[in-house]
């Protein structure tokens, strides 16, 4: 399974950020044996610890961290076999490496740095 973010790079405070992850080797629509249940978005601050935002289930049932539920929404695209994280309002404290993860599998990951 091989997991391939992307996104805008840049976004200004209170704009809507938009990060992708393109799935192969594996479907977001059923469960994997070697992946499992869920597609999960994370993320890396600098100077903070990885923080979990949230999940899509291969049903297409989503949950999220308390903290971001407010914001934060996960969508898929089934033809181009991706899922979607979709933050609102976001400020300088969201600049993360954004990455996708099922299973054992990780993405590289995308950098997106909110400013100004």
């Amino acid at each position: 399974v091989q997991l391939q973010e992307s996104g805008p790079g840049l976004v200004k405070p209170s704009q809507k950020l938009s990060v992708t992850c393109t799935v192969s080797g594996g479907s977001i629509t059923t469960y994997g044996t070697t992946y499992g249940y869920y597609w999960n978005w994370i993320r890396h601050r600098p100077g903070k610890g990885l923080e979990w935002i949230g999940s899509i289930h291969y049903s297409g049932s989503t949950s999220y961290s308390p903290s971001l539920k407010s914001r934060a929404s996960i969508s898929r695209n089934t033809s181009n076999n991706q899922f979607i994280l979709h933050l609102s309002a976001v400020t300088p404290k969201d600049t993360a490496v954004y990455s996708c993860r099922t299973g054992i599998y990780w993405g590289r990951g995308t950098q997106v740095t909110v400013s100004s």
